[in-house]
Formats: C-alpha cells, sequence, structure tokens
C-alpha cells in the first residue's frame, strides 16, 4: 500500500497550526496554565512530526511504514494530549505514551533504512 506522505504530513502541520491558533486565542482565558501547557505540547509535537513527514515523504518514498507509524503517533500522542488538556480526564495521559512510542518506532525505521538511489 502506498502512503501518501505528503498529503498526511500536510494534514498534520495544518491541523497544528489551527489548533496552536486555537489554543492561543480561545483557550487562554479558559484553560488553566498546566492545560495550556499540556495542549501547546501537543500542538508542538503534531508540528514536530508533520514536518518530519513532510521530508521523509520527499526524500524516501519506500517508507510507507514508517509514514503511517508517525501520522498515527501524531494522532495517538497529540490527540490524547488535546482531550486531556479540554477535559481535565487524567486517563487520556495514560494513552500519551502509545502515541510516543509509535513515533519513536517511525523514526527508529527511518534510521535503520537503506539508502535509496
Amino acid at each position: 500500500m502506498k502512503t501518501d506522505g505528503v498529503k498526511l504530513g500536510a494534514l498534520l502541520v495544518f491541523v497544528a497550526i489551527a489548533l496552536g491558533a486555537f489554543g492561543a486565542h480561545a483557550l487562554k482565558n479558559i484553560l488553566s496554565a498546566h492545560y495550556l501547557e499540556i495542549f501547546e505540547t501537543a500542538v508542538r509535537y503534531q508540528m514536530y512530526n508533520g514536518l518530519g513527514l513532510l521530508a521523509i515523504s520527499a526524500l524516501a518514498r519506500k517508507l510507507d511504514r514508517a509514514k503511517i507509524l508517525i501520522f498515527v503517533g501524531s494522532l495517538v500522542f497529540s490527540g490524547s494530549l488535546y482531550a486531556l488538556a479540554l477535559s481535565g480526564i487524567g486517563i487520556f495521559g495514560a494513552i500519551t505514551p502509545i502515541g510516543g512510542v509509535l513515533q519513536l518506532a517511525a523514526w527508529a525505521l527511518v534510521f535503520f533504512s537503506k539508502k535509496e538511489n
């Protein structure tokens, strides 16, 4: 299965920008400083992975598994932090490491991949 990493990366970046603006403007007077910091962490990591996915897609076409892991890992990691920040329900914080492990696995796949010619 071919993964369009450019589109997935662009989607992560677009949503990170939109949620970052939402957090900076709409949530700054609603969330406590603690939960606003959690929300900002989710946006930051989502942006990092979106940009990384764009870079991988530009440089390597054969890293479909890594692209999927980055995308899903970003959804789980940042999504659980968004849910925690907006709801205050602590169990969402327990889900976050799963997304982090998926992201680490993706970047390990990139590191250990063979160079394309």
